[in-house]
């Protein structure tokens, strides 16, 4: 009689991912460059792997430093990659980089954030955001993504808001897609919740949607870029974005501009 090998936990880890990546036994195989018999092995727990093969199969599943580090501790490995504070003397130039990055953008907003929309740093012209906003909102700690739908926050100015606000909680769905997380289900409920009834037509694009926001200067008009950190090895710093504000039309240029004048020179 043939013994039934129960899987351990990297071989549940690599089949949960793979699985939830749509990928097959044989295309990882290749990816990884290795055999999928001995992928196959892995996945019953029949086979050990090697901590350059889980480093190499995590690669090919392209997940997070987060979860390759989770990975090599299922497979009895120690962790590789670092999880330092922003805070600490090391991540000084990083930080640095940073501000300077953000002061560069002006007089368009961009802000810093972490996981959650947890916000870490923003320019002066973050103001456009926040204005108006409850107290609650806009104290520390400050999550952009519930400011930006909250009733009490940047929402009761939005024009777009049941299109906008939707192109923001599906973007987070189609990352709770790639990796399931019960925490961000749940906080997608709660943006979910904030938005009005959204009657989309045929011809909504929900990948290409401006934000259209009141001001006391006219409406602007601002489309915006998310930008990662690939090449970090360190977690703390590969899962911070920033995401820069642009104008998307001439009136709203001059407006951001005219703005930024003003807190230069409060008296004129």
């Amino acid at each position: 009689m043939t013994a039934v090998v129960e899987p351990n936990p990297f071989a549940r880890q690599l089949r949960h991912w793979r699985t939830q990546r749509h990928v097959s036994q044989l295309d990882l195989a290749i990816r990884a460059d290795t055999s999928q018999r001995y992928l196959s092995f892995l996945e019953q727990g029949r086979s050990r792997p090697g901590r350059t093969m889980v480093v190499r199969l995590a690669e090919s599943l392209e997940l997070s430093l987060r979860e390759r580090n989770a990975l090599l501790l299922a497979a009895g490995y120690a962790p590789i990659f670092p999880e330092s504070d922003l805070d600490t003397p090391e991540l000084g130039p990083i930080r640095t980089a940073l501000e300077r990055i953000l002061d560069g953008h002006l007089p368009y907003p961009a802000v810093v954030t972490r996981p959650y929309g947890r916000l870490v740093a923003a320019n002066a012209a973050i103001d456009i955001l926040t204005e108006g906003s409850s107290a609650e909102l806009i104290s520390p700690p400050i999550n952009v993504l519930r400011l930006a739908l909250h009733p009490d926050g940047l929402a009761r100015r939005v024009r777009n808001l049941p299109e906008w606000g939707r192109h923001v909680t599906e973007s987070l769905r189609g990352k709770a897609l790639r990796c399931p997380d019960t925490r961000l289900d749940e906080f997608i409920a709660e943006l979910e919740s904030y938005l009005p009834e959204a009657n989309l037509g045929p011809d909504h694009l929900g990948f290409a949607v401006p934000l259209r926001l009141s001001s006391p200067d006219g409406e602007l008009r601002l489309i915006t870029t998310i930008t990662g950190f690939a090449t970090a090895v360190d977690i703390t710093l590969s899962e911070l974005h920033l995401e820069a504000f642009l104008p998307a039309d001439d009136r709203t240029a001059e407006i951001l501009r005219r703005r930024a004048e003003r807190r230069r020179n409060p008296s004129d």
